[in-house]
């Protein structure tokens, strides 16, 4: 008997698989895209009726194969997780089969067992790693147990498959979240600023979610240490692509896409910059129907609103400086010109080196100030060569080199707080790793340096220090004062609320350990890293398409198994290439223990199911960086 465990258990309703998901977002799309007949849409419809109702894991099998849905890129780490009910003989084999011939390609051994028992008591895994397979092509992992076989899905190999499948879809992504509604833009031209009868024009720009159609440069201000990088680290993220894999987007048709797309949001982070120098913060839609409730606020918990909407370095202001900054590079512009662009960042720059103090909301600066000041230094100095770039560059790297900690991860303010991000962790390292795309001084560069060797060794010290069959990213942080390492953040924190699925941290983790990793481990395995730093980076990226303990392919459209469809407001709701929350600490943990992944919870379901433009971005990030020629 024939036994496809990835499907045995799912009760859980995986919306639509991957194709009928396709369909469903070319349906809702305002992006022009290849008309499909109508055989085509029955056939897939009839697909999508098969998927049953329930929640994920809700009934699981005694064997299931958890792997990669979408790719696996030829010379990367290629692993798969095998879980079973009951301890499976030391002598187990797997074998890798072409998809289209059933024929046995290569054959390994599974790994040890390494439970999980925080997270599954009593159940077995094993990793199957076939990362010497190296042959191009579309295959399924399978494997035999108590007589029968088990099959995975099937998934690809190939020379940069991930981003060749990846960055046209994220693209288009972007493009459906596009805030270009006759509503938005009618509205976002005259938006009222909170407190006052003063009107600003901010159209453009990308609704934040797939269930929330308000723009951010950052929200969680008010949390001070959690404050996530939103609408201009996606611009920055795409000049990035740009402008370090070219040839790759070239190569996909994917380049002018990938500029335009940039362009059209380096134009509102422009359009968002006040006539005193700060950008607005945050465009909040008050979750009403009605486009003129729109507003420019800065937010508190439970969406209470302020007057408080200028940005700090922190929150929003390094980021949208480091993107106009590098905007300016290009030989295009968008609605503006490249000098307009750079005359903005500078103009901002020196606003907020006079005002940052006056816009941080406990008066204080900390780490998030210092890496995205740090990206906005750099890309300046990078831009135009200046000395006042360049000191300001060194200053906010002195500030990373000393907060790290003796353990090895950074220090978030003046005492002894453990750094650590919902979305962002991997971030001290790009900016340390950018500015030493810039910086000659041999001083300045082994300090950085240093700190970049001891934070990726941190990294891959605390994710291994106990079972890990997954490769998940862990990190340390502060619970109830005392410090303590976990697998997801912890839900009782400073924002009082946030604690949603990690997926941009695990995006922004494993780009730091290629682009950081190049720099202080590098090796002529996979993404030019040494083989532990490659394994803990794809480990992140399979995670998210799929090789996680729900099976979910978190990249919409893509893999077998998505989230379900969000509705949203003015035609927006989930994009195909977008990328959810994700899989959580278990709901009611204070401590982030446990593990929780849900389609269905009284409204608060967005918590694993909603798309969020950050996680797209790292997600962005990563696949470029591991697909740069070598």
């Amino acid at each position: 008997m024939q036994n496809q465990s990835s499907y045995s258990w799912q009760t859980g309703r995986f919306a639509l698989p991957g194709r009928a998901a396709v369909l469903r977002r070319w349906q809702r799309s305002s992006v022009a895209l290849p008309i499909i007949t109508l055989f085509t849409a029955f056939a897939l419809n009839l697909h999508a009726a098969k998927v049953p109702n329930g929640e994920p894991r809700a009934l699981v099998s005694d064997f299931v194969i958890h792997a990669n849905q979408v790719a696996y890129d030829v010379h990367a780490p290629k692993f798969a997780i095998i879980e079973s009910a009951d301890a499976l003989p030391a002598d187990t084999a797997f074998q890798i089969v072409a998809a289209d011939s059933d024929q046995s390609v290569f054959e390994g051994k599974f790994g040890a067992d390494t439970p999980n028992e925080d997270w599954f008591p009593g159940r077995h895994f094993y990793r199957a790693d076939f990362s010497e397979f190296v042959k191009a092509g579309k295959y399924r992992i399978e494997f035999s147990a108590d007589g029968d076989a088990h099959k995975s899905f099937p998934f690809a190999v190939g020379e940069r498959a991930v981003a060749a499948e990846a960055i046209p879809a994220i693209i288009g992504f972007y493009h459906h979240q596009r805030a270009n509604t006759p509503q938005e833009l009618n509205a976002d031209s005259h938006l009222l600023l909170f407190g006052s009868t003063n009107r600003v024009d901010l159209h453009g720009g990308w609704c934040d979610a797939s269930g929330d159609i308000s723009k951010y440069f950052s929200h969680l201000a008010y949390a001070n240490f959690m404050s996530p990088q939103q609408t201009p680290l996606v611009v920055w993220s795409m000049e990035n692509a740009v402008d370090t894999a070219g040839p790759l987007l070239d190569r996909i048709g994917a380049r002018r896409g990938m500029e335009d797309e940039a362009l059209y949001g380096a134009d509102y982070v422009l359009r968002s910059l006040s006539p005193d120098g700060y950008f607005y913060m945050t465009i909040f839609s008050y979750f009403k129907k009605d486009p003129e409730e729109r507003r420019v606020v800065g937010l508190l918990a439970n969406s209470k609103t302020t007057s408080d909407y200028q940005c700090a370095y922190r929150e929003g202001g390094g980021m949208g400086i480091a993107a106009l900054a590098r905007a300016s590079q290009w030989n295009r512009s968008g609605e503006y010109s490249s000098a307009e662009y750079l005359a903005g960042a500078e103009r901002a720059f020196a606003h907020l080196e006079k005002n940052n103090l006056k816009y941080c909301d406990d008066g204080k600066e900390n780490i998030i100030d210092d890496y995205c000041a740090l990206m906005g230094a750099t890309e300046l100095w990078i831009a135009t060569g200046k000395d006042v770039y360049r000191e300001a560059a060194r200053k906010r790297a002195a500030n990373l080199n000393g907060r790290m900690s003796e353990a090895g991860y950074f220090i978030a303010d003046d005492a002894d707080r453990p750094f650590w991000h919902g979305s962002d962790a991997g971030l001290p390292v790009i900016a340390l790793a950018r500015y030493l795309d810039k910086e000659t001084d041999s001083t300045h560069r082994t300090a950085a340096l240093n700190t970049i060797r001891r934070a990726l060794d941190y990294n891959l010290r605390v994710s291994g220090a106990v079972s890990n069959p997954f490769g998940y990213a862990r990190q340390s942080f502060k619970f109830r004062g005392a410090v303590r390492d976990g697998f997801f953040i912890p839900h009782e924190n400073v924002s009082g609320w946030w604690w949603q699925g990690e997926n941009a941290r695990l995006g922004s983790l494993a780009t730091a350990a290629i682009v950081g990793g190049r720099l202080v481990a590098p090796g002529n395995v996979a993404f030019g890293v040494r083989k532990d730093l490659a394994t803990f980076a794809g480990n992140q990226l399979d995670w998210i398409l799929g090789g996680n303990p729900y099976d979910i392919c978190f990249m919409y459209g893509h893999g077998e198994n998505n989230v379900p469809y969000m509705e949203s407001m003015f035609g927006h709701g989930s994009g195909q290439g977008g990328i959810s929350n994700g899989i959580t600490g278990k709901d009611g943990s204070p401590d982030g223990s446990g593990i929780d992944f849900r389609f269905h919870a009284n409204g608060n379901e967005w918590r694993w199911t909603e798309q969020w433009i950050p996680h797209t971005a790292w997600f962005l990030q990563a696949v470029t960086a591991m697909s740069l020629e070598k």
